[in-house]
């Protein structure tokens, strides 16, 4: 059996639509809420993607 680790599944919701991306994140290296910049398919340009819960 696998060990429980430190990764968790979270949710990246878009600043400016209502899009939505999935990614894993370990916890205990980044505490703090990520934030990446990634494509919106509905905007279709780069927009800024924060961690929602």
């Amino acid at each position: 059996m696998a060990k429980k680790g430190a990764r968790e599944i979270i949710k990246l919701k878009s600043t400016e639509s209502t899009e939505c991306y999935w990614t894993k994140k370990n916890k205990r290296n980044t505490t703090e809420r990520l934030e990446l910049k990634k494509y919106d398919k509905k905007l279709r340009r780069h927009v800024v993607f924060k961690e929602a819960k």
